[in-house]
């Protein structure tokens, strides 16, 4: 498949390329080229990450680099294949999937780079292997606001386009994106070798996982001897932060099948993804969950599952039981405590010790007190259907001496809500007014990737004007700073908005 170069001259970017997932072995992956892709053209590009990848940024408007991120040209140096993969989804064993529309290039600069929307592969399952215009733009920008927002999240270096047509719902165009991550391992990986009792696969992916990316589970002293359950546990706690920070946030990932979770605790595979709007704890963002699987407020619930569904897998290297369930045991801490300080910084709660330094919030005086505080708050927004971005965004502000009274007119109730803002008030008149503020401005981002947004920006790139992309991506790289002129993309959603319905087809 793909067995010849789509160009006799292969494009040097003047970056070390090594591919370290290749040395694995041939029962990990396919070794097959991208297919090309007619006539591409640029849409957009994060100069951040060209930068951390060490490339030139003259690359990024240039036809060569056009041509080889789109499937029509070899860069050297890079070993491409697809990896194969299993997993669980919407609670279903699925069986063998894999990069069905994706090939990895390599890594460079200590980051792997994949083309997704880059054809056929073995494990495209009846599928194109192609992605679409919306969907590319929408994991492009979704992949920078997150990291923007300083979650842990896959980047994108660029999405390529072309009217090349692809048959989904309609027939909509193709398009290519440009991922980067440390690593695309997914709990799927496990499963797969796992479901098919192939233990020294397994073993070896684990440690390699170990090796590169936690070696430190080498010579943990909780579990000394047995670095496998002391992985199992550190990607419990990296996935419970993670959670933890979309939950704060307001991010409905939308479809969280174990495929598409990651070992590194990295948000991973951006769908039917959204930021909520209004605050519905029981929000579904993805049309097709038609039983609310995934909805906003069951996402730690299903972290949870799909971590037991890896520590099952994983229990061939574990060995006992019971040293996988204290593993997981880890998720229920961490989560929660990640969560209570996540929110807590919202609300600019810090208590300062008899240094002056702050501490953490789980060992202040104020720990039930500041829990009631946030859960209150929450059954408010809840109950009035307040926008959450805007909310935590106006509270901000208005410990800066602004927009006092345009907190209170997002509440229907302003009675309750004043008696929250009351006890609010009485937490932290002792506490630094400047660190208060300073502490929920750099917390409480002003903007977020809408839905609504996202679709003006699909709309205009389908007319080839690709301004609302690059907008929204600027935007979306200091979601925190004010960017004077741009206040619009901080309002209400409009009411259409309230029809968007994103579903799983890409």
């Amino acid at each position: 498949m793909n067995s010849t170069p789509p160009s006799e001259r292969d494009l040097d970017l003047g970056c070390i390329w090594n591919n370290s997932f290749a040395k694995l072995g041939n029962n990990f992956y396919t070794r097959l080229l991208p297919q090309p892709l007619p006539a591409p053209h640029w849409i957009g590009h994060s100069c951040a990450l060209a930068r951390k990848l060490g490339l030139a940024e003259h690359w990024l408007a240039s036809q060569e680099l056009l041509q080889a991120l789109s499937g029509n040209r070899m860069i050297n140096g890079t070993q491409p294949l697809a990896s194969v993969y299993s997993g669980h989804q919407f609670g279903r064993w699925a069986g063998q999937l894999g990069d069905g529309r994706a090939v990895l290039l390599g890594e460079t600069s200590g980051l792997e780079m994949q083309l997704k929307g880059s054809g056929r592969t073995p494990y495209s399952r009846m599928g194109d292997g192609r992605a679409v215009l919306r969907s590319s733009i929408r994991e492009f920008l979704c992949s920078e606001a997150m990291h923007g927002l300083g979650i842990a999240t896959t980047r994108a270096l660029c999405v390529i386009g072309s009217d090349a047509p692809v048959q989904r719902e309609t027939i909509e165009t193709a398009a290519v994106l440009t991922r980067v991550a440390p690593s695309f391992i997914r709990f799927g990986h496990f499963e797969h070798y796992s479901a098919n009792n192939q233990i020294t696969q397994l073993k070896t992916l684990a440690d390699y996982v170990i090796e590169r990316f936690y070696p430190e589970c080498r010579w943990s002293d909780k579990f000394a001897g047995n670095p496998y359950v002391a992985l199992l546990e550190a990607v419990c706690i990296r996935t419970a932060r993670m959670v933890a920070q979309w939950q704060a946030v307001g991010f409905c990932h939308g479809v969280m099948n174990t495929d598409n979770m990651s070992v590194l605790g990295l948000s991973l595979d951006y769908g039917p993804f959204q930021f909520l709007d209004a605050f519905k704890p029981n929000h579904i963002c993805n049309h097709s969950d038609t039983e609310g699987r995934y909805a906003f407020n069951q996402q730690p619930n299903i972290a949870y599952w799909n971590l037991f569904c890896l520590g099952q897998s994983m229990l061939g290297l574990i060995g006992e039981p019971q040293l996988a369930l204290l593993a997981l045991d880890s998720f229920k801490i961490e989560f929660p405590a990640t969560l209570h300080r996540l929110m807590c910084t919202k609300l600019g709660l810090v208590d300062v010790g008899s240094s002056g330094s702050p501490l953490p919030v789980e060992e202040g005086v104020n720990f039930q007190a500041d829990k009631a505080l946030i859960e209150d708050i929450l059954k408010l927004l809840t109950h009035d259907g307040v926008d959450y971005t805007i909310f935590w965004r106006r509270l901000s502000n208005a410990r800066g001496g602004t927009e006092t009274d345009s907190v209170r007119d997002l509440f229907v109730n302003r009675s309750v809500f004043d008696a929250w803002l009351l006890r609010y008030s009485e937490r932290i008149v002792n506490l630094p007014k400047q660190q208060v503020t300073d502490l929920m401005l750099q917390s409480n981002p002003k903007f977020v990737l809408r839905n609504y947004l996202c679709e003006q920006a699909i709309e205009q790139a389908k007319l080839k004007d690709f301004s609302g992309v690059a907008t929204l991506l600027a935007l979306l790289e200091s979601p925190f700073e004010e960017h004077p002129g741009f206040h619009n993309y901080a309002d209400f959603p409009p009411d259409w908005a309230n029809d968007i319905q994103i579903s799983c087809s890409s």
